[in-house]
């Protein structure tokens, strides 16, 4: 019994430590893709740093969930699910006021930013590729991640298309694609919570 217990907090301790570098590192980009975004009047990375800052708040609700029962895990998944969603809806939004107000997004800077989001993202995948099957509230922290990959992927090729084809909608496009694989993964899961807790009420 006192072994069990061991390896629970052992897993715990493990579970924290890759947690506190994920929120790290996806706070970090926010704040770099939110700037260059600004700065290079690109919807698309403005959406994928936002992406970022709802991992980021993911990964810290997550981090408040280890060691908690399984309810605490299963609310924090659901939470995590309705933040995602969130700022998917903010940033169909923006894409809304960009395609009527106008922009010039700076191809070079996003596809600059988006490699190295996508780096970045790529190394927090390997660190979690070990819990993507443990409880829900680390099952949620892997769909984001996954979306997020998907994400860098389809900013680099929006920043390709505007400067091949010398146009402002490829960047609009992307942004609205990447609001849509955002909204999808929130309501994932939400659905993943929901059935964890229907299995919860079973036992």
């Amino acid at each position: 019994m006192a072994d069990c217990g061991c390896q629970f907090e052992a897993k715990n301790r493990e579970q924290r430590k890759v947690l506190r570098i994920l929120f790290v590192l996806n706070g970090l980009m926010f704040v770099i893709g939110l700037g260059s975004g600004i700065v290079g009047h690109s919807t698309a990375l403005i959406a994928d740093s936002l992406d970022m800052f709802a991992d980021a708040a993911v990964f810290g609700i997550s981090l408040y969930a280890i060691g908690k029962c399984q309810s605490k895990k299963i609310q924090a998944a659901f939470l995590s699910g309705i933040f995602q969603m969130t700022l998917a809806s903010l940033v169909l939004v923006e894409v809304v006021k960009r395609a009527v107000m106008g922009s010039e997004p700076e191809s070079s800077l996003m596809m600059g930013v988006a490699l190295l989001s996508l780096m970045v993202n790529s190394y927090c995948l390997f660190l979690m590729a070990k819990h993507r099957q443990d409880e829900v509230h680390l099952r949620a922290s892997w769909i984001f991640l996954s979306n997020d990959a998907i994400a860098n992927g389809g900013v680099i090729l929006a920043g390709v298309l505007v400067k091949v084809l010398n146009s402002r909608f490829p960047d609009l496009v992307i942004g609205l694609i990447i609001a849509c694989v955002v909204l999808r993964g929130g309501i994932k899961i939400i659905q993943d919570a929901r059935s964890e807790k229907a299995k919860l009420k079973e036992v």
